[in-house]
């Protein structure tokens, strides 16, 4: 799905006058209809003046009591798609203060039990260590220093064993420079490390695989109902349930093209031996 960030914000505002609109078309009031959908009036009230987003399992029922044609359930439904995706712009994250970002993530890994991250760029901040952390901030404005602490609190939640981590790294992401060479070779020892925990699984995608797929951009997956992608200009989160099935296939494809366990390890001690060479 191609849109731009602006979309996002109007997406929800739309979907409710279309419903509105097109149950008035229909020549419905909103307690028929409300009774045809086995919801409450208040909801669908609250749901057409854009105080409750449905999900989309609402709007199809909503569309389907109204027989709707099929343009119009093709594009409320889209709506509905994007009224279910948010945008959070870089900037605005640093208006409100890098660490609260930190918070957020802290937040979302504390609720969920299975995490997918997908690397193709650089080392996430669970992985790395202070010196990589606090490198990889550096393109950010004013003082850093309490953003990497937090970053490095976060860490402790992969120790928690009743949680799975898998982390899919392409070569690119491990062996990308963003310190001098010993430093580099010390954030690789750490990814070494780490692997041998029970609950985590470090994949390595080499450059010498054929992948038919390219890795576009960063992203990660939170069980089955959140999927975050990272861009140079912010990040969008997808909560419909197609977007994060769609996410959750692309990782899969990738993991069954990688390197894990003493594979990995392997790699990963000649590319720590090369930094220190």
């Amino acid at each position: 799905m191609t849109f731009q960030p602006e979309q996002l914000i109007r997406s929800k505002a739309d979907l409710a006058t279309s419903l509105r609109d097109l149950r008035k078309r229909a020549g419905l009031s909103q307690v028929r209809l409300a009774r045809r959908c086995t919801m409450s009036q208040t909801k669908l009230s609250n749901i057409e003046t854009g105080q409750v987003s449905p999900n989309l399992v609402d709007v199809e029922l909503i569309l389907r009591a109204l027989e709707a044609p099929p343009a119009a359930v093709a594009e409320v439904m889209s709506l509905a798609r994007l009224a279910h995706t948010e945008w959070q712009g870089k900037r605005a994250s640093w208006r409100r203060g890098l660490e609260k970002r930190q918070a957020d993530l802290a937040g979302l890994e504390s609720e969920a039990m299975v995490l997918r991250y997908f690397l193709p760029a650089m080392v996430t901040g669970l992985l790395a260590t202070p010196e990589y952390a606090s490198a990889s901030l550096s393109g950010s404005p004013g003082d850093t220093s309490i953003t990497v602490a937090r970053k490095l609190e976060r860490q402790a939640i992969l120790y928690d064993t009743t949680k799975s981590f898998t982390f899919l790294l392409t070569e690119q992401a491990v062996r990308w420079p963003v310190l001098h060479r010993t430093a580099m070779a010390v954030q690789v020892d750490r990814l070494i490390s780490l692997s041998h925990l029970p609950n985590v699984r470090v994949g390595l995608l080499l450059t010498t695989s054929t992948m038919t797929r390219g890795p576009m951009n960063t992203f990660t997956i939170y069980d089955q109902r959140l999927a975050t992608v990272e861009t140079f200009t912010g990040r969008i989160v997808f909560q419909d349930a197609r977007d994060i099935s769609e996410h959750v296939k692309v990782f899969a494809t990738y993991e069954r093209l990688a390197l894990f366990g003493e594979e990995a390890r392997r790699v990963l001690i000649q590319w720590a031996t090369l930094f220190r060479s």
